[in-house]
């Protein structure tokens, strides 16, 4: 099998998980102090699937530093096709979520000037973390791109 840049049980892989957890870590903390995300239901899914992809993606690394320690091969059929079908579901999910705030973003800050109107949002908080939903996704992605061809070779 080809030498594939973040492949599970790669040192590659590992950082591009560490960085999805990190930035997953991050969206849901930004977004869990700024004040008045509760009354927005697309807030409250981007906190759940960022929390979703933190559990995903640190089980994962706790998966690739084992690989790593004990130097075992992680290129089975059956852990490639789980990783595939786990790296899908939860970058779809995470893609939606992202979408789905920076919309209500838009209707906040440009529509209806929400943001300017009620002082109680914390409407830089919430574009911070949607960015950071959005860099944690890509990182997803290009991990789903990877695992996609992993499963395709094998």
């Amino acid at each position: 099998m080809k030498e594939v840049f973040g492949s599970p049980g790669k040192k590659s892989g590992l950082i591009l998980r560490i960085g999805q957890c990190v930035f997953a870590a991050a969206s849901i903390a930004v977004m869990a102090s700024a004040s008045g995300f509760s009354t927005t239901t697309a807030f409250c899914y981007l906190i759940a699937s960022m929390g979703l992809q933190v559990l995903w993606s640190f089980g994962l690394v706790c998966l690739d530093i084992h690989a790593l320690r004990f130097n075992k091969d992680l290129h089975t059929n059956i852990i490639v096709s789980l990783f595939v079908v786990g790296d899908w579901v939860t970058a779809t999910l995470s893609l939606a979520a992202a979408c789905s705030s920076a919309g209500v973003m838009v209707l906040f800050t440009r529509d209806t000037n929400i943001c300017r109107v009620d002082a109680n949002l914390s409407c830089d908080m919430f574009q911070i973390s949607i960015a950071f939903a959005f860099a944690a996704w890509f990182l997803l992605a290009i991990s789903s791109y990877v695992m996609f061809w992993l499963v395709a070779s094998i």
